[in-house]
C-alpha cells in the first residue's frame, strides 16, 4: 500500500510534469497534427516520435514522398483523397527534405533509428526547379504537374521581441537564428540565399551563412520545417527563415508561441511545387489519381486552408 508521503510525491511530480514535462511538451513537440486513428498510440516526445512518416507502411496502396514543408497538410489531404477515391485504403507519406527523399530513392531505403523502410514512391513532389533538374538528369517521371505556390517569411518568438522586419535584421550580432541548410534544402540555395543577396549582396549572405554559422549564432537545420519552430519554442533560436505556410501554421492555426513576419514583395521569392508520377511506380494508377486530386478543387481547398497559393 502506498504511503501518504509517496502519494504526495507522485501528485507533486504529476503537477510538475503537467506544467514543464511531457504533458507541457505535448503541445510543442511534433506531431502537430492528429495522428492516424486505429491502433495503440505510443508516441513519446523525444524518444519514440516519427512525425515525418505518416500512414500505413504495410502493403500501401499509394506511397507519396512530399517535400517536408507540406507536413501540415498531410492528414487532411490524405483523408480528403481517400474520401474522393475510396479504393485506396492504405496510404503512406513521407515529408522529409527533398534532397533526403531523392537519396532514399537512389539508395533504395531510408533508415531511421532501428527502422529500415524500402518502399518505392509512386509520387515524388518538390519545388519545380528540383523536379525539372531530376527529370533532366535522371528521367524519373512519367508525368509531372504543378499544384501549389509558396512564398518566404520569417518566424520569430512570440511578439517578435527583436522587432525583426526583414532579411538584414537577421544579421544582428549575437542574434540566434535558424537557417535551412543549402546542402539538402532547396529553399536555402534556390530561394533564401537569392533573397538575401537581393537585400544585402554578398556581404549579407556571407554574414548569415558563414560568419554567424562560424560564431555559433546561426544554426543550420537538418529538417528545417521541424527544427526551426521547435528551436524557437525551446528558446534556442529567436528567429528563422521559413516558408510562409510554416509560420502561418504555427502562429495562426496552432497558436504556438510564435509570430509570423510577412516579407514585402520586394524582399520575397515565390516557389512553385510540382509533383511527378515515377516511371517505376509500384501503383501507377494511384499516382495518377493522386496528381489529379492535387489539382482538383478539393485538393486546392486543403492547400488554401493552410496558406498556400494556387498555381495560377
Amino acid at each position: 500500500m502506498m504511503s501518504n508521503s509517496s502519494s504526495k510525491f507522485l501528485v507533486a511530480a504529476a503537477l510538475i510534469m503537467a506544467v514543464t514535462g511531457s504533458a507541457g511538451a505535448a503541445g510543442i513537440d511534433p506531431p502537430w497534427n492528429p495522428p492516424p486513428e486505429g491502433g495503440k498510440n505510443f508516441t513519446v516526445p523525444g524518444v519514440d516520435n516519427v512525425p515525418d512518416l505518416y500512414g500505413d507502411i504495410n502493403d500501401p496502396d499509394l506511397v507519396v514522398f512530399f517535400a517536408g514543408n507540406q507536413y501540415m497538410v498531410v492528414r487532411e489531404l490524405v483523408s480528403a483523397f481517400q474520401a474522393a477515391y475510396p479504393a485506396y485504403k492504405r496510404v503512406f507519406v513521407e515529408t522529409l527534405p527533398p534532397g533526403i527523399l531523392a537519396d532514399q530513392i537512389e539508395q533504395g531505403a531510408l533508415v531511421v533509428g532501428n527502422l529500415r523502410i524500402s518502399l518505392k514512391p509512386d509520387v515524388y513532389a518538390a519545388g519545380r526547379r528540383r523536379m525539372q533538374q531530376l527529370e533532366q538528369d535522371k528521367h524519373w517521371f512519367a508525368r509531372m504537374a504543378d499544384y501549389a505556390r509558396n512564398r518566404l517569411a520569417i518566424m520569430t518568438s512570440l511578439g517578435n521581441p527583436e522587432h525583426i522586419g526583414g532579411w538584414t535584421d537577421l544579421a544582428q550580432t549575437g542574434l540566434a537564428i535558424c537557417m535551412p541548410n543549402p546542402k539538402w534544402e532547396g529553399i536555402a540555395a534556390n530561394t533564401i540565399i537569392p533573397a538575401l543577396h537581393d537585400a544585402g549582396g554578398d556581404a549579407l549572405v556571407d554574414k548569415i551563412y558563414r560568419e554567424k554559422v562560424a560564431d555559433g549564432s546561426a544554426f543550420l537545420t537538418r529538417i528545417h520545417h521541424r527544427e526551426t519552430p521547435m528551436r524557437i519554442m525551446e528558446g534556442k533560436c529567436t528567429a528563422g527563415a521559413v516558408w510562409y505556410t510554416e509560420a502561418y501554421f504555427h502562429a495562426t492555426l496552432k497558436q504556438h508561441p510564435i509570430s509570423l513576419v510577412a516579407l514585402p514583395d520586394a524582399q520575397n521569392r515565390v516557389a512553385i511545387y510540382t509533383a511527378g508520377v515515377l516511371k517505376d511506380a509500384p501503383h501507377p494508377q494511384a499516382g495518377e489519381d493522386f496528381l489529379a486530386f492535387l489539382q482538383s478543387a478539393q485538393g486546392q481547398a486543403v492547400y488554401a486552408k493552410y496558406g498556400f497559393l494556387p498555381v495560377h
